[in-house]
């Protein structure tokens, strides 16, 4: 197994980075414009791109501390993957520290799939420090893939 790994700081609050981790309409400010369902232990998010989407059940939500889903539908290769962020203040940063864990091999895919997370977790700290994230669709585009 492989995973996905990205660091980054926040200048925000524990608390508004957990909203932005937790709230469908937070998320769909700095991940997908079209998210929907439950950011609560046990929840269903479901988030919808261009190319397709994915359904991750919510299997830990504590509050301002971290945030973990399963991914239980999308591509085969997310299938069955867990994404976490944990969250520490270090000063004047909220540190999130992201993984994309169990994947099943490195690939393409997977390399793609890390470089558009780092996209969107630069698109959270955006959001979160200037008030606008970018968002799918206006997400920036990597490759042909999207």
């Amino acid at each position: 197994m492989v995973d996905i790994l990205h660091r980054v700081g926040i200048t925000a609050p524990q608390g508004a980075v957990y909203q932005a981790l937790t709230s469908p309409d937070r998320l769909a400010a700095w991940w997908t414009a079209d998210t929907r369902g439950d950011g609560d232990t046990g929840g269903v998010l479901e988030f919808r791109f261009a190319v397709g989407g994915f359904d991750m059940k919510v299997v830990e939500a504590r509050p301002t501390e971290r945030v973990s889903w399963e991914v239980i539908d999308g591509p085969p290769e997310w299938i069955g993957t867990r994404i976490s962020w944990s969250l520490r203040t270090e000063g004047d940063f909220t540190i999130v520290m992201f993984a994309h864990e169990g994947w099943s091999e490195p690939g393409e895919f997977m390399a793609h799939c890390s470089t558009k997370w780092a996209t969107f977790l630069m698109s959270l700290k955006q959001l979160l420090e200037t008030g606008t994230g970018a968002p799918a669709p206006d997400d920036l585009r990597i490759s042909d893939w999207h």
